[in-house]
C-alpha cells in the first residue's frame, strides 16, 4: 500500500492569530479605479469573488479619507456607507471559504491623479469640466512626487494626529465589514512611504531628519490600527522593502522599521519595492519571475517576522518552490489572477491536491469532473 502523498506547502493552512487561511494563496491588491465616490459595486463584486478559490483575498487599496484617493475611481472606506457597501463581498468570500482582507491606503502626494488608462497625470482644470476637480494633496514635505505635478501641502503635527486618526476610524469600519486581515499600504510612494523615505520626507523636526523620526508616523499608524483592529485578527503592512537604487533606504533600516513594527504587533510584511518618485504602474526596466521574493526572504532571515512574497510569481511550481525554501511564508498573486482567476484552483489540480474538482464551487466543479470521467482517453481518439 504507497504513502498518501505529502500536502504541497502552498495548500498547507496558515494560522494567523485566530484566523485560519485555508491555503497560502494570498490575492494581492489591485486597484480597479472604478469606484463611483469611494464605493464599491457590482463591479468590485464580481471582480473579488472570482478568486475565492485562493486563502486570502485582498481588496484594492481603499483610501482612508477622501483626499487619500489616487483617483476619482478608488476604493474608499470614510464612511458607515462605504463600509456597508463592502459587506456584501466579505460575506461572499467567507461563504466561498476565502478569507477576505482589506488594504487601507492614503496616496498622499500622489493622489489627484487620472486612471493609469487615461495617463495618470495630475488632475487639472480640463477634469474639472468632466465633473472630476483637481484636489489639494498632502504630504511630509512640499515636494512633487514627479515633474508636472503641483506641491504638496506639508502636513503639521495636528493634522498628522487626524490622518492617524482617520486610519484607526477605517479599521473600525473595516472589522464592522466583516474583514478578517487588515494590511496597512506603506509601500509604492504613497503616504507612509513618503514619510519612511528621505527622497520624499525633508523635513527637520520630530517627523523627519534620521530613521527614528522618518517612521514615527508610520509607526504610529500601525499602532493605532492594531490597537482598535481585534487582538485575534492579523494585521499585514506593505512595505517598499526597496527603493530601487536610491541609498537613503536600506535593508539596515527596514529591518530596524519592521522591528519596530514587531513590537506593535504587526504580524505579516508584505514585501514590495520602488514607487517613491514615479506614478504607481511605472516601469523602470524589464522584471524576472519573483524579483520582489528577495526582499521577503531577507526580511524574514533578518527579524523572524512572517513575510508574503509578491512580484511575478505566476505558476504553481513555482510558487511551491519558494514556500518550500523558506523564502516567505505565503505567495500573493496579482496580474497572473486577472489572466487566470481560478489560478489557486488550477494550482491545486497541478499540485495534485485537488483531482476531482471538489474544491471548485458545485455547479462548475460537478461538471469540470463529469467531463473528465466521460471523455475518451487520447489512445481511444
Amino acid at each position: 500500500m504507497s504513502e498518501r502523498p505529502e500536502t504541497p506547502l502552498l495548500f498547507t493552512p496558515l494560522k494567523l492569530r485566530e484566523v485560519e487561511l485555508p491555503n497560502r494563496v494570498a490575492i494581492s491588491p489591485m486597484c480597479q479605479y472604478s469606484a463611483n465616490g469611494g464605493l464599491a459595486n457590482d463591479w468590485h463584486f464580481q471582480h473579488l469573488g472570482r478568486f475565492a478559490g485562493a486563502g486570502l483575498v485582498f481588496t484594492e487599496a481603499t483610501a482612508v479619507e477622501a483626499r487619500g484617493r489616487i483617483t476619482f475611481g478608488d476604493l474608499g472606506i470614510w464612511s458607515d456607507d462605504h463600509a456597508e457597501a463592502l459587506r456584501r463581498i466579505t460575506r461572499y468570500l467567507k461563504d466561498r471559504g476565502a478569507v477576505p482582507g482589506i488594504q487601507l491606503a492614503h496616496a498622499g502626494r500622489k493622489a489627484s491623479a487620472r486612471r493609469p488608462w487615461d495617463g495618470g497625470a495630475p488632475l487639472d482644470d480640463s477634469d474639472a469640466e468632466a465633473s472630476e476637480p483637481p484636489w489639494q494633496t498632502v504630504a511630509p514635505s512640499a515636494l512633487p512626487p514627479f515633474d508636472g505635478a503641483g506641491p504638496p501641502h506639508a502636513l503639521d503635527a495636528e493634522e498628522i494626529a487626524a490622518v492617524v486618526e482617520a486610519w484607526a476610524s477605517a479599521a473600525l469600519r473595516a472589522h464592522q465589514a466583516g474583514f478578517e486581515v487588515v494590511e496597512i499600504h506603506a509601500a509604492h510612494g504613497y503616504l507612509l512611504h513618503q514619510f519612511l523615505s528621505a527622497v520624499s520626507n525633508r523635513r527637520d523636526d520630530a517627523w523627519g531628519g534620521a530613521l527614528e523620526g522618518r517612521m514615527r508616523f508610520p509607526l504610529l499608524v500601525a499602532e493605532r490600527v492594531r490597537r482598535v483592529w481585534p487582538r485575534e485578527k492579523p494585521v499585514f503592512l506593505r512595505l517598499s522593502a526597496s527603493d530601487e537604487g536610491d541609498p537613503s533606504w536600506t535593508m539596515d533600516e527596514v529591518a530596524v522599521f519592521v522591528g519596530e513594527l514587531q513590537k506593535r504587533g504587526i504580524d505579516v510584511i508584505d514585501c514590495s519595492s520602488g514607487g517613491i518618485g514615479a506614478q504607481g504602474f511605472a516601469i523602470r526596466g524589464r522584471r524576472v519571475p519573483g524579483f520582489q521574493v528577495g526582499l521577503a526572504e531577507e526580511i524574514r532571515r533578518r527579524t523572524g517576522v512572517r513575510t508574503m512574497g509578491v512580484g511575478l510569481i505566476t505558476g504553481a511550481r513555482q510558487a511551491e518552490d519558494i514556500l518550500q525554501r523558506g523564502r516567505c511564508d505565503l505567495v500573493a498573486i496579482g496580474r497572473e489572477a486577472l489572466h487566470d482567476p481560478y489560478w489557486a484552483l488550477h494550482a491545486a489540480r497541478e499540485l495534485g491536491v485537488d483531482p476531482d474538482f471538489r474544491l471548485w464551487p458545485r455547479p462548475y466543479g460537478w461538471w469540470l469532473d463529469y467531463r473528465d470521467r466521460t471523455v475518451a482517453p487520447d489512445r481511444e481518439r
